[in-house]
């Protein structure tokens, strides 16, 4: 095999561990794709000046081997579960001189590539909440089936939309650390700094991510919170909610719950305010796909819900609890009061 068409080979044995992380860290599979082209584009540049230094291979005809095109094989295929890259792979023959660990190069390089696209975007929680809330449900609608797998599946919901909160180098270091094992030498290196301070970074990335559940505080004149049960019966509401069962929503609706929401969110028409839960439950029912694009989360401490297509945030429930049944709830829509909410993982 000739050494270009070996090298797209080994670029493309790594393609699915590069796209896994691009997209963790750009949260778009638009722009993990855009990185992992750029990454190959690199890598052929690269191998093309080691060439062009040392010579023709020997029995090569062709004066430009190497051409700089499509990265060889389909964006398409989903990313393969993390894993991290081998820090002592197998020899590879006719790597250029700088590329030794190709692995390893090419997850620097990928890493590089979506921290400057990070910086660029500035990454500023208001790109990622927010919006026009039919036009962007519709658009989330437009996804096909695989695309939504693969967010779900490769990271998960949840944790995009946590992710979106953190600044470029926390969540490079903490993608590349907790993810996929870079060891923090390397990663220092790539946000240019060093290997302690990188390790803070994803320290304190680590502690966003996770956050820390409310402690229900003592007031005599209402009945405590039981965190556990508020988070059963939330999950319970969004089960139900993505089923459009009214017989389960009606279970775990208080008799005279509350629903209160942001007016942007709803259909003309729409009162702010309705109360009773078969009035609730029916309308539940009817916006039920918004929860095909949910997950459960802490807000502010809290367990709540998230509607995020694409990963993105467009809309926050939150929830009051009481004896295991929601007594209201409110629909968060407006931008300004998403980007002030604190959201981290539910702890396992």
């Amino acid at each position: 095999m000739d050494e270009p068409a070996a090298l797209a080979d080994r670029f493309e044995a790594q393609r699915g561990r590069l796209r896994g992380i691009a997209y963790r860290m750009l949260g778009s599979l638009h722009e993990a794709d855009d990185a992992v082209q750029e990454t190959w584009l690199r890598l052929s540049r690269t191998a093309a000046g080691a060439r062009g230094r040392r010579g023709p291979a020997p029995g090569s005809t062709d004066p430009d081997p190497v051409r700089a095109g499509p990265a060889p094989g389909s964006p398409e295929p989903a990313p393969d579960r993390p894993n991290p890259a081998p820090d002592h792979p197998e020899p590879v023959e006719n790597l250029p001189e700088p590329v030794e660990n190709l692995p390893a190069w090419l997850t620097t390089v990928v890493s590089r590539v979506c921290l400057d696209m990070l910086r660029t975007r500035g990454t500023r929680r208001e790109d990622f909440v927010g919006g026009r809330i039919p036009d962007h449900i519709a658009a989330a609608d437009a996804h096909t089936p695989e695309e939504e797998a693969l967010l779900i599946e490769s990271v998960g919901r949840a944790l995009l939309v946590v992710l979106a909160t953190l600044g470029p180098a926390e969540r490079v270091a903490f993608v590349l650390h907790d993810s996929f094992a870079v060891p923090f030498d390397r990663i220092a290196a790539i946000v240019e700094r060093s290997p302690v301070a990188a390790k803070k970074l994803a320290s304190r990335a680590r502690s966003k991510v996770r956050g820390t559940p409310a402690v229900p505080q003592a007031d005599p004149a209402r009945p405590q919170t039981d965190p556990a049960g508020h988070r059963r019966a939330v999950e319970a509401f969004l089960a139900a909610a993505r089923g459009g069962d009214l017989g389960a929503l009606l279970a775990v609706l208080a008799p005279d719950v509350v629903r209160r929401a942001d007016p942007a969110v709803l259909p003309p028409g729409t009162a702010a305010e309705i109360q009773g839960a078969e009035a609730v439950a029916r309308e539940t029912v009817l916006l039920a796909r918004n929860a095909r694009h949910a997950a459960v989360l802490l807000l502010d401490g809290t367990p709540g819900i998230v509607v995020a297509p694409r990963g993105r945030l467009l809309l926050a429930l939150t929830l009051t609890v009481r004896s295991g049944r929601v007594t209201s709830y409110e629909v968060v829509a407006d931008p300004a009061r998403l980007r002030d909410l604190t959201l981290a993982l539910l702890p396992d």
